[in-house]
């Protein structure tokens, strides 16, 4: 029997969360009608995150409120136990991990396939281009199955299915087939990344949020630079054939730790049932109890809300500033063993692995600097306004982000250009990545803030144009570099993500008013 959620009840709830999108006030409803406190709280677009006199469901401080309420069902997965739940967030994470992990996986062995295929490496370094690209609209087609037939069998299929397209990959006899099914096995395994919020908004209440945001943005911005730096290890042992088929192998153990670990965290919040109550966990698994379920949003309705959410400015602009801090970023990870392997810095592939600790470094920093500050941030806020917190409040944490991001920029491309030492290249690059980590967090949770109900959707988009310009870069990087030079090649990037940063700005100003204007469609399970 499941742990109850760690609460102090008092009367019955009140929705406070869809109140950060609605201009409408709502009486408090009694007990018994299990209303989603995510949607009716206030009418000025704030969360009433501290109070103790409304009635509302209280975590064990006594002033907390739980948001969103948990209802008296032992399958509402925020009742689960701590154990529970943290079991099904631990299944995500190998999965989302090997998202940008498994595309990287790949740019360290530009050379090695040149000399098989008898091709420069710039021409095989567009290999990866494909697969990263289609990241993007791999998650935008994920959502209407995610909403429908459930998290847990679209994250186990993308698992088998991108454990397939690395397997075909690995014996294909050319560069055109090797590419094709690199270029699927992006579009098929990307879904961890737009799961992920949902399963966030799932499992966990309000104030627990952004450090498991965190978490879960570290692991597939982090795999982006483990991946590589394990497979130039095994690169300098073992061709690049059996390398790739590590890879296979690592998505075998994701598939088989969700089948194992993985729990079904989508419930009818509005009903207060679970959909799939009472099924195997082989039908949850091959996605039959999500088909047979009742009650989810068509694919249709769900595609529609898509479009909606995808086009309100409140998370359009935010998104654009990620477009460019990552477009520039992935051009780093993707072109980066063209500037360390050649002179002046000659460094071979064991060299070449351990240089990958630079960007480690800097996530992990990232990570710890975020898990922090994003409560302090929100923290900070609550108390200085009774109990009370505005989501624009969370894009205060893409500031510090950004000035790294530009810093970053402007240190790769003078040491580029000047020949500096192999530290500078590392201190940027670290830099960049712990950039990359919060800004990440910072949008993320605005996003989930204002789109608790639309988390898949909300993510989805994020991902969408999070990966969209990483996947030119590799057309243009190294011959902008060799026609204008380091410097005023990564000087110009720095630039644009400063301009860029604009879009942050105008949200935090402009975002509550968007949010009441532009109100979202209308709450899926």
């Amino acid at each position: 029997m499941s742990a109850p959620v760690e609460e102090k009840t008092v009367e019955a709830p009140v929705d406070t969360e869809k109140s950060v999108n609605s201009d409408s006030t709502e009486e408090h409803h009694p007990r018994g009608q299990n209303v989603d406190i995510e949607t009716t709280a206030n009418s000025d677009g704030l969360y009433l995150v501290k109070d103790t006199d409304l009635g509302l469901k209280l975590a064990k401080d006594g002033s907390t409120v739980l948001i969103p309420q948990p209802s008296d069902d032992e399958e509402d997965p925020l009742n689960w136990s701590w154990l529970k739940k943290h079991k099904a967030f631990f299944a995500l994470l190998l999965p989302s991990l090997l998202t940008d992990w498994g595309m990287t996986w790949g740019t360290t062995m530009f050379e090695a396939q040149a000399a098989t295929w008898k091709m420069s490496v710039p021409d095989v370094a567009r290999s990866t281009s494909g697969g990263i690209f289609l990241q993007g609209p791999g998650g935008i087609l994920a959502v209407p199955l995610i909403q429908r037939y459930g998290r847990l069998p679209v994250l186990f299929w993308s698992q088998v299915l991108g454990c397939i397209m690395v397997i075909i990959a690995t014996f294909s006899p050319s560069y055109a087939c090797f590419t094709a099914f690199r270029t699927l096995q992006g579009f098929v395994a990307t879904s961890p990344q737009v799961i992920g919020l949902s399963v966030v908004h799932d499992l966990f209440f309000f104030h627990e949020r952004a450090r498991k945001v965190n978490i879960w943005a570290f692991t597939f911005l982090f795999g982006a630079f483990f991946g590589p730096m394990m497979s130039s290890f095994l690169l300098s042992k073992i061709s690049w054939e059996l390398d790739m088929g590590v890879l296979a192998i690592w998505y075998g153990v994701s598939a088989i730790l969700v089948a194992i670990c993985g729990e079904e965290t989508l419930y009818d919040r509005q009903n207060g049932v679970k959909p799939t109550a009472g099924a195997s966990k082989i039908s949850l698994l091959i996605g039959i109890a999500g088909w047979k379920s009742k009650g989810q949003s068509s694919l249709i309705t769900v595609s529609k809300h898509l479009v909606s959410v995808g086009i309100k400015p409140q998370l359009l602009l935010p998104c654009l500033f990620i477009l460019v801090l990552f477009t520039w970023a992935i051009g780093i990870v993707t072109t980066v063993t063209q500037f360390i392997r050649p002179p002046p810095y000659l460094l071979d592939d064991t060299q070449a692995s351990l240089f990958y600790f630079a960007p480690i470094v800097g996530g992990i920093v990232g990570e710890f600097f975020g898990h922090f500050f994003n409560d302090f941030l929100a923290n900070t806020y609550i108390k200085s306004h009774g109990g009370k917190y505005s989501p624009e409040n969370r894009l205060w944490g893409a500031y510090v982000p950004c000035a790294f991001g530009i810093g970053a920029m402007v240190l790769y491309g003078q040491t580029l250009q000047k020949e500096l030492p192999l530290v500078g290249l590392g201190a940027a690059w670290s830099m960049m990545v712990f950039a990359e980590v919060v800004s990440t967090t910072a949008v993320s949770a605005y996003l989930l803030d204002i789109f608790p109900h639309h988390a898949a959707l909300a993510s989805a988009w994020l991902n969408f144009w999070r990966t969209t310009g990483g996947f030119c870069v590799t057309y243009f990087q190294t011959q902008w570099v060799a026609r204008s030079g380091a410097a005023v090649t990564f000087g110009v990037q720095a630039a644009i993500i400063a301009a860029s940063f604009i879009f942050i700005i105008i949200t935090q100003v402009m975002g509550r008013s968007w949010r009441l204007k532009f109100l979202p469609p209308a709450a899926e399970i």
